[in-house]
């Protein structure tokens, strides 16, 4: 029998009540974390994939759900034989994609999977956050907590925290394995700043908490007193994300340090300052930064530079767990653009970065932090020497958690810290190389049913009994955007490398020919 659904609201719960609500139910969480390690009757999780955060250019409604779908490794969970799992999302998600995930389940009945597996879609394409969605609609709510089986063991896991998130959490009556909305600064630019410092880790020299352009100014000269050999300087924005945030100021051929005319010069080198994302003006990053608020730090140079990130968890039972490590691959006007990564970080400084994320983790752990999260640094190589900053938190999901958890998931493996390298039960490693950017508009030629298709033509799924292949995920891009993420698992980095630019190939190769004209039969 359907039990009836029942509009839900936050009309009578001020921000302290909601606040007194909220943390009576992360209470929970230390029973729903057991719970889950023992696969208890019962137990389930609803997954929100909002990108609750500023992303400074709304996309299509196509690019909206696919970012909403890179959640869908989390399908991989269902493995476990009791789960239940309510997964949320804008819009229907193609059935074939559906199929695609449970497919990889290592020893588990797909449609016993799939009977656990519960889809929610608002039938909201627009580029408004889902958890916004969401509290827009009762009824949808009412619907969702209707097909939790037991709130007492059951979580919600979204994609980043907010204020939008704990209300949902609230309305839901389940707690939220994630960082609480009111520790959102600790995973700002400034916060993060601010955490280093604490923490005893090397970061870039700078300022932060600025606000405005007389603030940057005044930043920028302050950074060349302390460091007159900088030859630029980043500008970010508190809440940028994956680098479209951020700003290069040239420092080259100004005055010296505290003469006359460097605040001018300092001035209009601002107003020339070369922005990550090219759909905004300087004026409107300038706008940004007044109600966001930043920093402006060295940008820092060597021989050699790379940029890793170190993976993290406070569980509810207050242990810090270092997860991973990975080599970010970066792209874009400024290179600070996230486009992909390599896993595990070269172990020339592995141990270095997951040596200085240890102090940050204890930190952050003793702030009250919970869930995952990631370090962003940057190693500079001079001689032979490796030199780490620290450079950002994210208190979220990133762009190197689907991968890293897709490998995970799939081979029940670990991340050794001290030797920097991923293990599987047999002891065999395994690295990846992974990409949410394969961009090419000879994919718009393609349809989801194409591209599925070629994986099994093409020999490109991931074999279980090998434990490497190819795994894609913001599949549902494909077709509208000409846009693709993908995960090449294999046993050595190198192979990881010939796997991921094979699969390239052949995808692309694939499109050109489906863009040939076809005969006409009879």
């Amino acid at each position: 029998m359907t039990r009836p659904v029942v509009p839900l609201t936050l009309a009578d719960l001020d921000e302290q009540a909601r606040n007194d609500v909220f943390d009576e139910l992360q209470s929970r969480m230390p029973r729903v974390w057991r719970a889950m390690r023992q696969n208890e009757q019962q137990e389930s999780v609803v997954i929100v994939p909002s990108m609750s955060v500023d992303r400074v250019v709304a996309g299509s409604g196509a690019m909206n759900q696919a970012l909403e779908e890179r959640f869908l490794f989390m399908l991989l969970l269902l493995r476990q034989p009791r789960l239940q799992m309510i997964y949320v999302t804008s819009m229907p998600i193609n059935p074939s994609i559906i199929e695609y995930y449970l497919s990889l389940l290592p020893g588990v009945i797909p449609s016993h999977a799939r009977a656990r597996l519960l889809l929610v879609a608002v039938g909201d394409s627009s580029g408004t956050p889902l958890t916004e969605k969401l509290l827009a609609r009762p009824r949808v709510l009412g619907q969702i907590r209707n097909l939790i089986p037991d709130t007492q063991l059951s979580h919600l896991v979204p994609y980043n925290t907010t204020p939008l998130e704990r209300d949902l959490a609230v309305l839901l009556g389940i707690p939220m394995y994630a960082a609480d909305a009111r520790l959102f600064h600790l995973g700002t630019k400034s916060g993060s700043r601010q955490v280093f410092a604490e923490a005893g880790v090397s970061h870039p020299a700078g300022s932060e908490d600025l606000r405005s352009f007389d603030d940057l100014v005044s930043a920028l000269a302050q950074l060349r007193a302390s460091r007159p050999q900088a030859t630029a300087a980043m500008v970010k924005l508190n809440e940028g994300v994956s680098g479209s945030g951020n700003a290069v100021i040239d420092l080259v051929g100004l005055p010296v340090p505290g003469r006359p005319g460097e605040s001018d010069a300092l001035g209009r080198r601002v107003r020339k300052m070369v922005l990550e994302d090219l759909r905004i003006s300087v004026d409107v990053f300038l706008d940004k930064l007044t109600h966001r608020e930043g920093i402006v730090e060295e940008r820092i140079d060597g021989d050699e530079l790379r940029s890793p990130s170190v993976q993290l968890q406070v569980t509810p039972l207050g242990e810090v767990e270092l997860l991973s490590t990975h080599d970010q691959v970066l792209g874009g006007r400024t290179g600070q653009s996230y486009l992909g990564c390599r896993f595990p970080a070269d172990p020339a400084y592995a141990r270095l970065i997951t040596d200085a994320a240890k102090k940050v983790g204890a930190v952050l752990a003793g702030r009250g932090v919970l869930g995952r999260f990631a370090l962003d640094f940057v190693v500079v190589r001079t001689g032979g020497t490796w030199r780490a900053h620290a450079i950002e938190i994210n208190l979220r999901k990133g762009g190197t958690t689907h991968p890293f958890l897709t490998l995970q998931f799939l081979t029940d493996g670990h991340y050794e810290p001290d030797s920097a390298r991923f293990l599987t039960p047999r002891g065999e490693e395994r690295h990846l190389v992974a990409t949410d950017h394969l961009e090419d508009p000879l994919l718009r030629g393609l349809r989801v049913d194409d591209l599925f298709d070629l994986v099994a033509r093409a020999g490109l799924h991931f074999d279980q009994s090998r434990q490497t292949g190819v795994v894609f995920h913001m599949i549902s891009c494909l077709t509208e955007v000409g846009r693709l993420g993908m995960t090449a698992i294999a046993e050595s980095p190198e192979a990881a490398q010939v796997l991921y630019e094979d699969a390239e190939r052949r995808l692309l190769d694939d499109a050109a020919l489906a863009l040939r004209p076809q005969p006409l039969l009879g």
